[in-house]
């Protein structure tokens, strides 16, 4: 991705290798999500990279919006909205604050819906230099193991409708 800062993803783009999508590791970033939710609610996926052994997933569980970062498949922290969406547009935005320093080091994990924060949490370390050799970055499922067991694997794609997703990281004179 070069020196690009900003990648724009539209529904059902799926395995999105990791060489091809913007290097999230060891750096702050923000996912911003451009959503509709049906009268029924929603549920599933929104985006996802990686699965079950590293990666990070945003994603709605009963109507509520929910980001969890799956360090090795060893430790998982989610941080999570405390009420459902109701039907209609949304933008979901996740943001990870970098600690900076050695690779793996933590950070913070912040989720806003619609403008407002909903949710803020520790993450102890994270994921120094690859996520997966195998596993992408899907939009509006997670396509092969799951970053979470809040969901099932190969039923998880997402109820609603998203007009798009947007990942950014700041300009490298920015970068922590």
């Amino acid at each position: 991705m070069g020196p690009r800062t900003s990648l724009t993803l539209g529904e059902g783009m799926h395995g999105i290798a990791e060489n091809a999508f913007i290097n999230v590791k060891g750096r702050s970033f923000t996912v911003t999500a451009e959503i509709e939710v049906p009268a029924a609610g929603a549920n599933g996926v929104i985006l996802a990279q990686a699965g079950r052994f590293g990666g990070w997933s945003l994603y709605t569980k009963a109507g509520r919006v929910h980001h969890v970062y799956n360090f090795g498949g060893l430790e998982r922290t989610t941080v999570s909205s405390p009420q459902a969406l109701v039907p209609g547009r949304h933008t979901v935005r996740y943001e990870f604050a970098y600690d900076g320093g050695a690779p793996g080091s933590g950070g913070i994990s912040r989720l806003f819906v619609d403008g407002q924060k909903v949710g803020e949490v520790r993450v102890p370390r994270t994921v120094p230099f690859v996520f997966s050799a195998d596993e992408g970055v899907d939009v509006g499922m997670d396509g092969e193991t799951p970053v979470t067991e809040d969901y099932a694997q190969g039923n998880n794609r997402f109820t609603g409708r998203i007009l798009k997703v947007t990942i950014d990281v700041p300009p490298p004179a920015a970068r922590n």
